[in-house]
C-alpha cells in the first residue's frame, strides 16, 4: 500500500497533474519548517541531520560557511541526476525548494537557538524537520540528494523512503562523533529517527 502511494505521487508529478502553484506554496512552507529546525534547534546545538544537509552542517562548522549555501551547492549533482529519472518538473521544484531553504537559513542565522534542552531539540527539531521534508517530497521535490536516491530505491526495494534515508545516512552520524562528540551524535541520531518517522507519516497520509 505504501509503495503504491509513493508510485502514485511520482506518476502524477511526471504527468504534471499536480498544481504547480499549490505545490510551490507547500514547498515554501516545507522549506520554512526545515530552515527553522536547522537554525533555531539543530545547527547551533551541534545536532546534525543526515545526508547532504548533515554534511553541510558539518562543513559549515569546519569552514564557517553558511549552511544554506552549502546545501544548495552540494545538492546540484544529485538534482541533475534526479532530472533524468523524475523529470524537469522535479528538478525545477527541487531547485526552488533548495533556494528557499538557502535564503531562509541566511535570514534566520543571526537568531539564537530556541532551546538547549536535549529532549526539546530532539522532539521539536525532529518534528519540524520531518514535516518540512515530508511535505516537500510529497509535493514534488526534495531538499537532499540522498532523498533522490531514497525515492528511486523505494520504488525498487521493499523499504520506505524514510528507511532508505536512515540506512544511507548511518555513516554521517558516525562521523559526527569525531567532530562534535558522542553525546551530540546520539542526539543527532535520535533527532533523525523522529524526523524520518515523521517523513513517512507525511508521505503516507492520504
Amino acid at each position: 500500500m505504501y509503495r503504491n502511494r509513493v508510485q502514485y505521487y511520482l506518476s502524477q508529478r511526471r504527468k504534471g497533474n499536480f498544481s504547480t502553484f499549490k505545490n510551490g506554496l507547500i514547498i515554501i512552507l516545507g522549506a520554512t519548517l526545515v530552515a527553522v529546525s536547522l537554525q533555531l534547534f539543530l545547527v547551533k546545538n551541534y545536532v546534525i541531520d543526515g545526508g547532504i544537509v548533515g554534511l553541510s552542517i558539518i562543513l559549515s562548522h569546519v569552514f564557517r560557511v553558511e549552511v544554506g549555501a552549502l546545501i544548495l551547492l552540494m545538492n546540484l549533482p544529485f538534482l541533475v541526476a534526479g532530472f533524468f529519472f523524475l523529470g524537469g518538473r522535479f528538478l525545477v521544484l527541487s531547485l526552488f525548494a533548495s533556494s528557499v531553504l538557502a535564503g531562509e537559513t541566511y535570514i534566520l542565522a543571526p537568531f539564537e537557538e530556541v532551546t538547549n534542552h536535549p529532549l526539546l531539540i530532539i522532539i521539536l527539531g525532529g518534528l519540524l524537520l520531518g514535516i518540512g521534508v515530508g511535505l516537500i517530497i510529497r509535493f514534488g521535490a526534495c531538499l537532499d540528494g540522498t532523498e533522490v536516491l531514497a525515492i528511486l530505491f523505494s520504488e525498487r526495494l521493499p523499504l520506505t523512503i524514510g528507511q532508505c534515508i536512515l540506512i544511507m545516512n548511518t555513516f554521517i552520524f558516525g562521523s559526527s562523533v569525531f567532530l562534535f562528540g558522542i553525546t551530540e551524535a546520539a542526539y543527532s541520531l535520535a533527532t533523525f529517527f523522529v524526523a524520518y518517522k515523521t517523513i513517512d507519516t507525511i508521505i503516507m497520509k492520504t
